[in-house]
């Protein structure tokens, strides 16, 4: 097999031990009927497992030199699309056969925007499991009021359901990271109509996190403070509110008062 230095550039970390690709495919709870999105897969120890039990994978890999131990692991594998290129830019949209389940060790750098774009502009997945820093993982479902809730607990939560999670050893990958891992799970539920227009509103809201929530709306140009402050009352809530306090269904309410 060939030899592979993880580039730091890129933030590598390739996942090696093969005892923790069970515990994906019990949270994924993965069929043979799957097609699944795997974004990152490294040396290919989780695309190969994917692969010999689900009826397609599409990997998308940005590092070009990973692309021969890539192929030397998925053999003749029929079932995978190796696909090299940004994740976020390539249109994931356009993949053939659609996918249905994302799957993944996901790159630190990109696992936040990848689960948002996927939620949001991704129909066809209904389910997740993705590794990813186990910070991050906290706040995709994090409760409001708490230090980890922000504008991506809202999203993730408004369009998702968490199903599992499962922490994770920093001696799964090599070389090991400097910060903890864990696995999560999670399920798509029916999104608010003007999802669009919900994820402004909520990126404005926490976008001056010191700020009241209609001070931060009016600096982030959404609406004009006087707005949000007949909104926010027509909701029965007070004008000093912060953006933390409110539940994910409020912001939906909070959108659709500011458009009337």
């Amino acid at each position: 097999m060939t030899r592979v230095l993880p580039k730091k550039s890129l933030g590598q970390h390739f996942l090696v031990d093969l005892n923790v690709l069970g515990v994906i495919e019990r949270l994924g709870a993965l069929d043979a009927g799957d097609v699944v999105l795997e974004i990152g897969p490294g040396l290919g120890v989780l695309t190969t497992y994917l692969a010999d039990r689900v009826r397609h994978v599409h990997a998308i890999e940005l590092d070009r030199g990973l692309e021969t131990p890539l192929r030397e692991a998925l053999g003749d594998r029929p079932n995978v699309d190796l696909v090299f290129g940004d994740a976020l830019a390539i249109g994931l949209d356009r993949l053939d056969p659609a996918p249905t389940k994302l799957v993944s060790n996901l790159p630190y750098s990109i696992a936040t925007p990848v689960v948002v774009e996927s939620l949001t502009g991704l129909p066809s997945i209904e389910a997740w499991c993705v590794m990813v820093q186990r910070e991050v993982a906290e706040r995709f479902f994090a409760d409001p009021g708490t230090k980890a809730y922000g504008a991506v607990s809202v999203v993730v939560r408004l369009h998702a359901r968490r199903t599992g999670f499962h922490t994770v050893s920093r001696t799964v990958f090599r070389p090991p990271p400097n910060v903890d891992s864990a696995l999560v799970a999670f399920s798509r539920i029916p999104g608010p109509t003007r999802s669009e227009e919900v994820r402004r509103v909520v990126t404005a809201a926490f976008a001056h996190r010191r700020k009241t929530l209609a001070n931060s709306l009016a600096l982030a140009g959404v609406a004009s403070r006087e707005r949000a402050v007949e909104a926010l009352g027509r909701l029965g809530l007070p004008p000093a509110l912060r953006a933390e306090a409110l539940e994910p269904e409020q912001f939906v309410e909070l959108t659709e008062r500011l458009a009337e």
